[in-house]
């Protein structure tokens, strides 16, 4: 079916755009998350320095309070500030304007606070310090670890500046999610009213195959029907066994098609259930081509059949089996100009298998159509897709069967040359 390739084609396209353009959002939005993130932990830096420099102003706890900030501030990790003492601040004092400090600069989260001396190697004291806007309970066990200096000094712990820095962002996070779940929802939402209409289209395509398949046997048989009722028929005996017999071949015709639509049908729902029993392959082919008489003669086919001298045998269903081959040379009989020549034999493989290899010398299959042969419906394009009968249903049950037989199919086809079908069976 030339559209289904397409349409795949397609599909795949536009399901690799959208995918391509929420991995590019996605990215980007990290991207920004990152920088909004380096942005806040800059502006909550910069906001502890200046309640440390608001402190100098407020208590005496440096000889020089003109002497820079930065040099008698260090940072020694991005959760813990150290600063320098020249003179040791009375613990209710510190508490206080340091919590005034950080409101006025928008520090809002809690901290750990500790006032080492250099002489007694220790802390003098240690407090928790919770700001208003504090999400976590007072903690009166505070323990910070020393840092090794040989001067007096403040340590100030933000034990969740983390947390407090991303609950900032919070915002700029739901935005994003918000932003994810939306692309998310538009691309399922396109992915799925795109597969709606691929399979509306290939309904209607399997709607006027079905039309054309029917039309042709129906329209002969209301001819043969409209000579068969003339009153002169009975005197000619021989026109009407041509007219009965073209209404009969035309029956059967109609017949095999809606089986295969049942089969098919069938196979949808549940497995294939096969019978197995032992089966002679040669015999079975024999059979197959036997039924395919009529379509030979008509096609000035050659069907040129090799039996394998050991007449082999494999536990298959004879029924289902036959209307592999039968597939498989109707097939090769569609797919081939002028006067087909059809070649058939059996042969043992390895691994305790026999392949039965139907090849013609057709028009071939081109390389890009193997992985959608087997699908439901599908039919390799030649041009018109109505210039050869079918529903593309045919291989698509040789696939079941095959499968239902724990067999194998090997295609191997060149355009213009001709194609080979075989199929490997385990040997009884």
């Amino acid at each position: 079916m030339n559209f289904v390739m397409m349409k795949s084609t397609t599909l795949r396209w536009i399901m690799l755009s959208i995918t391509i353009i929420i991995a590019l959002i996605i990215v980007s939005q990290l991207y920004w998350l990152k920088r909004v993130y380096t942005l806040e932990e800059q502006q909550f830096s910069t906001g502890v320095v200046k309640s440390i420099r608001g402190l100098f102003e407020d208590v005496k706890i440096a000889d020089n309070p003109a002497f820079q900030v930065k040099q008698i501030v260090e940072v020694i990790d991005q959760n813990t500030y150290l600063v320098k003492l020249d003179s040791i601040p009375n613990k209710d004092s510190l508490y206080y304007h340091l919590s005034n400090e950080f409101e006025d600069f928008d520090v809002w989260t809690d901290c750990n606070v500790g006032v080492f001396s250099s002489r007694k190697s220790a802390f003098l004291y240690e407090f928790y310090l919770s700001t208003a806007a504090s999400r976590y309970p007072q903690n009166g066990n505070v323990t910070l670890l020393p840092v090794n200096k040989t001067y007096d000094y403040l340590l100030l712990n933000f034990p969740h500046r983390n947390k407090y820095i991303i609950h900032e962002m919070l915002f700029w996070i739901v935005t994003a999610i918000v932003l994810l779940l939306v692309l998310i929802g538009l691309s399922v939402s396109l992915i799925y009213l795109y597969k709606q209409k691929f399979l509306n289209e290939l309904q209607r395509d399997f709607v006027n195959n079905f039309t054309h398949e029917f039309k042709t046997p129906l329209a002969v048989m209301k001819i043969a029907s409209d000579v068969l009722t003339q009153p002169s028929i009975t005197t000619q005996p021989g026109r009407l066994l041509k007219y009965g017999t073209v209404i009969k071949e035309q029956t059967e015709h109609l017949q095999n098609q809606v089986e295969r639509l049942l089969k098919t049908a069938s196979g949808d729902n549940k497995d294939i259930i096969v019978n197995k029993e032992p089966c002679k392959l040669n015999e079975v082919i024999e059979h197959a081509i036997d039924q395919l008489e009529p379509l030979i003669k008509d096609k000035n086919a050659d069907v040129h059949f090799t039996p394998n001298e050991n007449d082999p045998l494999v536990m298959a269903d004879k029924v289902h089996l036959q209307l592999v081959i039968i597939n498989l040379i109707e097939n090769a009989l569609k797919y081939s100009d002028g006067a087909p020549y059809i070649a058939i034999d059996v042969q043992h493989e390895a691994n305790n298998f026999y392949a039965v290899s139907v090849k013609d010398k057709g028009i071939g299959i081109e390389e890009k159509n193997f992985k959608y042969l087997f699908k439901k419906f599908y039919r390799v394009p030649t041009g018109n897709i109505h210039q050869v009968n079918g529903f593309g249903l045919g291989l698509n049950f040789v696939k079941k069967i095959v499968d239902a037989h724990d067999g194998k199919i090997v295609l191997k086809s060149v355009p213009g040359v001709g194609t080979e079908f075989k199929i490997l069976l385990p040997e009884k």
